[in-house]
């Protein structure tokens, strides 16, 4: 693979920008955003859990932890899947867990914009299935897998809220409410879409991306006669978006003169103790880890209620 990107470490918030670890499976170039790895080790000695889900080889200790171990081969549906020597384990924080995921190769770090992520519209089913987007380093095409939905898949509980949950934030009254929601996931936008609604939020506009909802925002705001504050009560936004991703997002929702006061969520699986301060550069009012999404309702109430 030709190593023709930057690849300085990215610190600074809302530049559109992300690092991202490219890893091989068999044949194929894949990604993963650093900002989700905590580290990259050689195989450990794993252990066997009967009754585990197909796309898990099984446990192992790292300094005193115990994590899972998922067969990226296996997921994507790789002849490849014998172990070699070059075998690496992708340690990955989301969604409040850590899970080693087992590749067969790692290339390097390089920085894109997330302007040169294309929407996987045309990708091959299975590899669709787990794809952010995709983008190119020279002739080879490297898919940024949706590791969320590898997790969701495994485990479909983490997806959910509970009824429970949801009637203990009390009945207010939220039907009047605009909510506007950037989420790239088709599986993760009817989750929000039903959870929102239980709580009594119906008044809600989806778009796949950042850079969509921007357009829309900047449409209503070019014209003087909207009353923005009537029109937009609330964003809720994704960090890991083709095209525009959430800091970004905010950050320009921030600077403009008549969008600046509108109320913005971050609902993603990045707010973690070490990443919260990103969102707090950019000007975000409120940040929930995916999946808890009854405390999102939570905040998003304490916004606009």
């Amino acid at each position: 693979m030709s190593d023709t990107k930057n690849q300085d470490i990215l610190l600074e918030s809302g530049t559109n920008e992300l690092e991202m670890i490219v890893f091989g499976i068999g044949y194929g170039w894949f990604g993963i955003n650093v900002l989700k790895v905590r580290e990259i080790i050689n195989p450990l000695p794993v252990v066997e859990v009967p009754n585990s889900h197909e796309y898990i080889e099984g446990i192992i200790s790292l300094r005193g932890e115990v994590l899972p171990v998922v067969n990226l081969a296996k997921v994507l549906n790789d002849q490849a899947q014998v172990t070699s020597k070059q075998d690496k384990l992708v340690v990955v924080e989301l969604n409040e867990l850590k899970i080693a995921f087992r590749v067969h190769e790692i290339a390097r770090i390089y920085r894109f914009s997330w302007e040169e992520i294309e929407k996987p519209d045309g990708l091959s089913t299975s590899q669709q299935t787990y794809a952010i987007g995709y983008t190119m380093i020279e002739d080879d095409i490297i898919i940024l897998l949706d590791f969320e939905k590898v997790i969701v898949e495994i485990n479909p509980q983490l997806s959910v809220a509970s009824d429970a949950n949801l009637r203990q934030l009390g009945k207010r009254e939220r039907s009047e409410k605009k909510l506007i929601v950037a989420e790239d996931s088709a599986v993760l936008r009817h989750m929000l879409q039903e959870t929102l609604e239980k709580a009594g939020y119906y008044n809600i506009t989806f778009f796949e991306n950042g850079r969509e909802a921007w357009e829309y925002l900047m449409h209503i705001a070019s014209n003087e006669s909207i009353d923005l504050s009537e029109e937009v009560h609330l964003m809720i936004t994704d960090i890991e978006m083709p095209q525009m991703d959430g800091h970004h997002l905010i950050a320009n929702i921030r600077n403009h003169s008549r969008l600046k006061h509108i109320p913005v969520v971050i609902f993603s699986s990045l707010i973690t103790d070490a990443l919260y301060h990103k969102g707090e550069e950019v000007g975000a009012d409120a940040q929930v880890t995916k999946p808890q999404i009854a405390n999102l309702i939570k905040e998003i109430d304490k916004c606009i209620l």
